[in-house]
């Protein structure tokens, strides 16, 4: 006798019937561990239902309860459930729990991820748009060759319309669920002098000639067949009698259409996710779906899970009167979920310093606090805005030799760009570095290709030189091209041009004139990838951070030093990571620093999406409070070295946005113009408000930027007014001191902030 349980695929689609009331089973004792929202929750398993689970509510615990009562109770066949998640780590988590309940069962219900689920259906039914069941999916790599060889057919120019920037406007299209022929005018039609849009259909094309999907096609292929095949939408309507899915606000339109078809007969939808979570807009994701969600459901139950077994009650306190500020959203208040007499814990630390540099020390220092009192470092994070932050805390960490480990991306000095500026450093540092020579010598692209390189290789085996001496004698001679010549006798003749600079000039400003003079900031300037402006930044605070160098030998000496040490690291590490990575995690101490203005929230992205943006940013935000099961830390500094120029800063809008009573205020009060050493007044004294809500940065006079407390003489003896010399910047008169930080009005250079030990008297 077959096994009830086993999936196959050949059985007729067949409604099941619900057994009679008499004959279930009792309540699963599994039932009693739920409070009485995750409870409700469960039970409620017919009809839509929309479960708005804040952070740290136990909205899996609800997920996989709710589907193995459903198995328990015999509501369904495991076959006939459909559960939906976001990763493959998610769907195996669920799919564990759920064997836990109920057993074996748990394996044949139809779980897993939208696009692994598309795939299920498409090896079964793809024959309806064109594609066998053995087709391929193409990786990232393929999908560009394809799409540059149709763009080159087409006589689209690559630099003035990057193929980077056609794919991402054709997966938008897929994402919204627009085959070719649904794109109407104004959805990035325009591209390529109107070509996009007859450069997408032949895409599609010859995605289908080739058998092949990519993974956008994967549920749009099946809106398309359960448009076009209403048997094939009718059998998966009917076998499918539960629908769960996880994280609904992350959504985007395909993935909301898909589920709209597969449960507008049964209607026995659940979704459970957190409008307040909702920071992936730039991955297609559609807040709107879950704030529509009653509208599109009129008779739908919402329950609101609020009870956080994670956070303490400052903390939920906190990260609640913050998102309230959003108007967008359907609206809960967390609060602790623990009975009896609960510890408030310790409030928000709200932390202002001088600049950037002191951040990372003061961040570096309490980490380490909290490691001589016994606090393990892998439940410590330092969570950031944007990716080109990490740097002066991997110095940091770096320097004083705390473990640390980068989630969601590779460390500062790992990254793509920041090893492409570093091999150049190193060619022009020292012309026998063939591995540097050879990650750059076609980056950007000069038409220096693989034969061009072998024949290098071939010259300096055959003679015992390096592979730039190699190239100098071959450009006098025809064994390669004409154009080959040209493109590398300029190669080499900008690296000994640059090797003339180096001794001249200090590192950052050799670094910024290479990369320009290169082509290679360029080359990024016109990359449209959604990683291209992240890489862009990373450029700028890596030719910042080289300021802190006096030569080129140094800096490529500490890299090396830098790259040793990240091969070493441990497990038992703090975590560095972007607030995005963050989202799902949790760590018993957060730190968030640079929450100033035009960095959190972020100006790149208030500038092009406007109120919009600045909800989600205060929703990144929210996650990053509600990362914390016990202490938070934010920190803001008053100037910032930004792309390599010092300019003063005002604390994000979000501080003002803590309530009072849930925060610690540790902020200099002469840190900002007013006096006053409160967030509170910083609408009047460094910003002012529009009725939209925004705060539009108002930059203070240079009385207020530097109005630190004057302490006499710096530790060098120089005291306010005396005329000094910095090789670099010239005769300047100090104007103010903080210690060993002088702020200098230059004759020529304009107001600087240095160090004393780096000036003499004049």
């Amino acid at each position: 006798m077959s096994d009830p349980f086993e999936l196959n695929d050949d059985v007729p689609f067949v409604p099941a019937k619900p057994a009679p009331a008499a004959a279930l089973p009792p309540p699963p004792v599994w039932l009693d561990k739920l409070n009485p929202e995750q409870k409700e929750a469960v039970l409620a398993t017919e009809g839509p239902v929309l479960v708005l689970s804040g952070a740290g509510t136990g909205k899996t615990r609800v997920l996989t309860t709710r589907l193995g009562y459903i198995l328990s109770q015999r509501l369904a066949k495991p076959w006939e459930i459909l559960a939906v998640t976001f990763t493959n780590r998610a769907a195996r988590e669920m799919r564990e729990r759920v064997a836990h309940l109920v057993g074996p069962a748990a394996e044949a219900v139809w779980l897993g991820t939208f696009h692994a689920l598309g795939v299920r259906m498409l090896r079964r039914h793809g024959e309806a748009v064109g594609l066998r069941s053995n087709f391929t999916i193409l990786d990232a790599d393929d999908q560009m060759r394809l799409l540059k060889q149709l763009m080159e057919a087409d006589d689209v120019d690559h630099k003035k319309w990057p193929a980077q920037a056609l794919m991402g406007i054709i997966q938008r299209w897929k994402d919204r669920g627009l085959t070719p022929d649904k794109v109407s005018g104004g959805q990035g039609t325009d591209f390529a002098e109107g070509k996009a849009l007859g450069l997408y259909r032949a895409y599609q094309d010859r995605l289908k000639t080739l058998n092949a999907a990519d993974f956008g096609d994967l549920l749009l292929h099946c809106l398309t067949i359960f448009q076009q095949e209403p048997e094939v939408l009718k059998q998966y309507q009917q076998q499918f009698r539960y629908v769960l899915v996880d994280e609904y606000q992350d959504t985007n339109v395909a993935q909301y259409l898909w589920l709209r078809l597969l449960t507008q007969t049964h209607r026995n939808l659940c979704c459970v996710g957190d409008d307040d979570q909702s920071i992936y807009s730039w991955r297609g994701a559609e807040v709107g779906n879950i704030l529509r969600f009653e509208k599109e459901f009129p008779d739908a139950k919402v329950i609101r899970l609020e009870r956080n077994y994670r956070s303490t009650p400052m903390i939920l306190a906190a990260a609640s009167h913050l998102i309230a500020h959003n108007e967008d959203r359907l609206g809960k208040t967390l609060r602790t979920g623990h009975t009896g007499e609960v510890d408030p814990g310790a409030p928000v630390r709200v932390r202002g310093v001088w600049d950037g540099q002191e951040e990372a020390r003061w961040v570096v220092d309490e980490i380490e606090a909290l490691q001589r009192s016994g606090h393990k470092l892998p439940e410590i994070a330092i969570l950031v805005r944007a990716g080109f932050q990490m740097l002066e805390f991997e110095e940091r960490l770096i320097t004083t030799g705390v473990p640390y480990r980068v989630v969601g991306g590779p460390r500062f000095y790992e990254r793509l760009e920041i090893r492409d500026a570093v091999a150049y450093l190193r060619l022009i540092h020292s012309p026998d570095d063939d591995l540097a020579f050879e990650r750059i010598i076609n980056k950007p692209k000069r038409g220096l290709g693989d034969t061009t390189v072998q024949k290098l290789h071939q010259l300096g085996r055959a003679q015992g030189v390096s592979l730039l001496e190699a190239a100098l004698r071959m450009v006098e001679t025809d064994e390669i091209r004409p154009q080959a010549r040209t493109a590398l006798r300029a190669f080499a003749a900008d690296i000994e041009r640059w090797r003339s600079l180096k001794d001249a000039v200090g590192p950052s400003e050799l670094a910024a004139q290479v990369l320009d003079d290169a082509g290679y900031t360029q080359m990024w300037q016109n990359d449209k990838s959604p990683e291209a402006p992240g890489r862009l930044d990373n450029l700028r605070e890596f030719v910042s951070g080289l300021e802190e160098w006096e030569n080129l030998a140094g800096f490529l000496d500490h890299v090396s030093l830098v790259m040793e040490n990240d091969a070493q690291a441990g497990e038992d590490s703090i975590t560095l990571m972007t607030l995005h990575a963050a989202k799902g995690l949790e760590f018993d101490s957060i730190f968030l620093p640079g929450w100033e203005e035009d960095i959190f929230p972020s100006r790149r992205s208030l500038e092009e999406n406007g109120q919009k943006a600045l909800e989600e940013e205060r929703r990144l935000a929210y996650v990053g409070l509600t990362r914390a099961r016990k202490r938070v830390h934010v920190s803001f500094a008053a100037n910032r070295r930004v792309y390599n120029q010092w300019q003063s800063s005002i604390p994000s809008r979000f501080i003002d946005e803590l309530p009072k009573e849930s925060v610690q205020q540790d902020v200099d009060a002469g840190l900002y113009g007013g006096g006053s050493g409160s967030w509170g007044g910083l609408s009047e004294a460094g910003g002012t408000r529009s009725g939209a809500g925004f705060r539009k940065p108002v930059r203070m006079v240079e009385s207020e930027r530097w109005e630190t407390v004057s302490r006499g003489k710096s530790e060098h003896g120089f005291k306010i007014g005396d005329r000094v010399f910095h090789q670099k910047f010239g005769y300047g008169l100090v104007e103010e001191i903080d210690g060993e930080k002088l702020a200098i009005a230059f004759e020529k250079a304009g107001r600087k902030k240095v160090l004393d030990s780096f000036v003499e008297p004049s």
